[in-house]
């Protein structure tokens, strides 16, 4: 079973977009897909045709109030189950607050339906809180969908910040998939440029131990297509809705190439540090996040980086000298002093 978290803290990068429609391209492949609605928002929810304020068992149900998980899944076709959200779910990590353990809640509630799936997909919420946690807790997978735009780029490095630091601390098995790119135009220049600093970004980790270093951004890009924003309006995936689109096309092909590539069951490249004769009491230099290969002058300037996780908890300690105290004056000569001296 493969649990894939798809996130991202920039909104409207199609997350959503890509959980509801992705999942049921699996689905058309034979494959049984749990979709979990982890965003308050509840747009996947939505997208199902449920209400996230009535009063059906949903997940804010299952991590506050501990409620079965296998209580709050409803079938919607014969291989895709959902587990909807709720505006409460907005209230859960101030909830979550006193609770040992918060950051695995959602791995224990998971436990009891891990082995009636092959995918389980989670759409995480616009943030890098607790929610966010919890599903890189019991996620194998990370699935960054973003849109080839600047701003979405800069997003990307502390984004894999944080999944570096829950691979690390909670989750050893977390891996970074790779990175769709949505609402794609090729004929922008911008897009090209952000598609080739990514690609250099991640070669730089080829080989080193880092949880991105067998990820990829997949050949298959989602096009701009109206009908993608149409579907949810009917409580439908692009596959019913409108399976002869470009959407539909886009969301198929990559569930090919998402169902062939399984970062966790490859191999890493052996690292040339590890590779060198080092003797065994030696221990290998830590791996340092590079920074991607400048482009030309004339060139726009188009990066991502990331920082090593001490350094940014790292704060510059401003000391106070105190001044240093006046010279004593010298006790005045006495009379008697001078009697002495003469």
């Amino acid at each position: 079973m493969r649990c894939i978290a798809l996130m991202n803290q920039k909104g409207g990068v199609g997350k959503t977009t890509t959980t509801v429609n992705l999942g049921a391209a699996l689905a058309e492949l034979g494959q049984r897909v749990c979709l979990v609605d982890l965003d308050p928002q509840a747009h996947l929810t939505i997208n199902y045709g449920l209400d996230p304020t009535s009063d059906a068992v949903n997940l804010y149900n299952v991590l506050i109030e501990e409620r079965s998980f296998l209580e709050a899944m409803y079938t919607f076709d014969a291989n895709i189950v959902l587990v909807p959200s709720s505006i409460d779910l907005a209230a859960a990590e101030i909830e979550l607050v006193s609770v040992l353990g918060r950051e695995t809640i959602l791995k224990e509630r998971l436990k009891s339906a891990q082995h009636d799936f092959d995918f389980i997909l989670i759409d995480c919420p616009p943030s890098l809180g607790l929610l966010t946690i919890n599903a890189l807790a019991v996620a194998t997978e990370v699935i960054i969908p973003m849109q080839p735009h600047f701003l979405a780029l800069q997003g990307v490095g502390k984004l894999l910040e944080t999944v570096a630091l829950v691979s690390r601390r909670m989750n050893p098995l977390l891996k970074v998939s790779g990175i769709v790119l949505t609402m794609f135009d090729s004929q922008t220049k911008l897009s090209n440029e952000v598609v080739n600093d990514l690609k250099g970004f991640i070669e730089n980790a080829k080989g080193k131990p880092l949880p991105w270093a067998n990820a990829k951004i997949f050949e298959s890009k989602i096009r701009r297509n109206i009908k993608l924003a149409e579907s949810p309006s009917f409580g439908q995936t692009i596959l019913k809705y409108e399976p002869q689109s470009h959407g539909a096309a886009d969301y198929r092909a990559l569930a090919r190439e998402v169902f062939a590539h399984n970062p966790s069951a490859i191999k890493p490249v052996a690292s040339p540090i590890a590779a060198s004769p080092v003797p065994a009491a030696t221990p290998p230099a830590p791996a340092a996040v590079t920074h991607v290969a400048p482009k030309a002058a004339s060139e726009k300037k188009v990066s991502v980086t990331t920082k090593p996780i001490e350094e940014r908890k790292l704060v510059a300690a401003k000391v106070r000298i105190p001044p240093k105290p006046a010279p004593t004056p010298a006790p005045p000569v006495t009379p008697a002093e001078i009697e002495a001296l003469t």
